[in-house]
């Protein structure tokens, strides 16, 4: 077997099994990486309409 293969589906085991033991944690994480990519474009438009 592939190791890059195995390894990525060690990480998706892992990631389904930290859901599982903390859906609170989890589902936080999301919320603030979801927040960090929102604010990352927010600034990401602000500043290409500054250009204009």
């Amino acid at each position: 077997m592939n190791l890059k293969k195995v390894l990525t589906w060690l990480v998706v085991a892992f990631v389904v099994f930290y859901v599982i033991q903390a859906p609170e944690s989890s589902a936080e994480i999301v919320r603030n990486a979801g927040q960090a990519l929102g604010d990352a474009a927010s600034s990401l438009a602000n500043f290409v309409g500054s250009l204009i």
